[in-house]
């Protein structure tokens, strides 16, 4: 079975120039892990994803000793840490260089990948642009249909 086979095939995209906020927001709306950042040129210069957001020097968010959330939503109004929340650009956040696969990478690269480099989604590239994206769940949803193929061949349900 390859990427190709399993990706999401429909996925949002975001530029470098964009704020975090409109990241966290499309993030949020879209229900994906992370967005491959693209420049104007169409090319894949990074990747944001949920974890980008959660501990980072740039947004003066570290590890509290209590509740992490609770910590960051009582950051007050009008003050310089909110302020900076809100012009910060996805280019000084994301992760540059992304792992990524091609379209003929197997599922087995793909989870390969995901081991080595500690990610929970990759880009799948087709002629060096971004065709689909393989994240953990694609690859649950992939296990979950192989895991139902005998019950409906036993059953006589046809594919």
């Amino acid at each position: 079975m390859l990427a190709t086979d399993v990706m999401r095939s429909s996925f949002a995209t975001i530029k470098p120039t964009a704020t975090v906020l409109d990241a966290v927001e499309l993030l949020l709306e879209t229900d994906q892990r992370g967005l491959p950042v693209i420049d104007d040129a169409g090319d894949l210069v990074g990747m944001v994803s949920e974890g980008d957001f959660l501990h980072r020097d740039e947004l003066d968010i570290s590890p509290p000793s209590g509740n992490w959330l609770e910590s960051l939503l009582g950051i007050a109004e009008n003050t310089p840490e909110r302020e900076r929340m809100r012009t910060l650009q996805v280019g000084s956040l994301m992760s540059g260089s992304p792992i990524t696969v091609d379209v003929e990478a197997s599922i087995e690269d793909v989870v390969a990948q995901m081991d080595v480099y500690n990610v929970a989604q990759i880009p799948v590239l087709g002629a060096g642009t971004v065709v689909g994206i393989v994240s953990r769940r694609e690859l649950l949803a992939a296990l979950a249909r192989r895991l139902r193929e005998p019950e409906k061949e036993s059953t006589g349900v046809a594919s």
